[in-house]
């Protein structure tokens, strides 16, 4: 059922767009945690809460798109 209910849920696209130089330490380790390490990269998450809160502490350094 698990896995079911996985591929019904949407995802995100979380690109880093800005630098973390300047961030804070929490800002940093948020963004290594998405799996995101340079300008550019683009990672793919399962839509949660916890990713989208996530990316809420960075959202100004990334930008995000809904995957269906």
């Amino acid at each position: 059922r698990t896995a079911e209910r996985e591929q019904e849920m949407a995802e995100l696209r979380v690109t880093q767009t800005k630098s973390k130089i300047g961030g804070t330490q929490v800002q940093r380790d948020t963004l290594r945690s998405l799996g995101l390490r340079r300008i550019g990269d683009v990672v793919v998450k399962a839509d949660r809460p916890e990713i989208r809160g996530m990316v809420h502490a960075v959202r100004h350094l990334v930008t995000v798109e809904e995957v269906h």
